[in-house]
């Protein structure tokens, strides 16, 4: 049984706003940093081999920002959350292939791809919580509707 306090914490909408910001953070970080240091950004893709950096660039901008804004304000969470985790997967073999590493950087790169996976899961949640809420809220626009119809065929007869 949660506590009450708790509970109404969890239930606030403020509350999930707080929640998916921080989430997110990361991402959206990384997007408002890439923007505003677009030599980096560009220099950076590079780095990794992937190229053209200047058609690339944009794109990743655009999946962190454009992701994170869907998942805060939860709308299409679902394509939000989709895409800060396929980017994320797909950091993996591109920025840290600990497999092809030695020594203490293979262990740094191991961890980093432990917690890319954890937050891959974390996205995963979200997910499935955001498509709750958005089915319960269907479900009950469909009652309110169908109490409504009701109302007015009552009214009729």
């Amino acid at each position: 049984m949660t506590p009450s306090l708790l509970a109404t914490l969890l239930a606030s909408p403020i509350f999930g706003v707080v929640a998916r910001l921080l989430l997110t953070f990361i991402f959206w970080g990384a997007g408002l940093d890439k923007l505003m240091n677009y030599p980096a950004n560009l220099a950076e893709l590079s780095f990794f081999g992937v190229e053209p950096s200047g058609v690339f660039a944009p794109a990743v901008i655009a999946v962190l920002l454009i992701g994170s804004v869907l998942v805060v304000l939860n709308r299409a969470a679902w394509l939000g959350f989709g895409m800060l985790a396929v980017f994320t997967a797909l950091t993996i073999p591109i920025a840290h292939p600990f497999w092809a590493m030695d020594g203490e950087k293979r262990l740094v790169e191991f961890h980093v791809v432990v917690e890319h996976i954890s937050l891959i899961g974390g996205l995963m949640v979200g997910a499935i919580l955001c498509r709750k809420l958005e089915l319960e809220r269907q479900g009950r626009e469909a009652r309110l509707a169908q109490g409504a119809a009701l109302g007015r065929k009552a009214r009729k007869v």
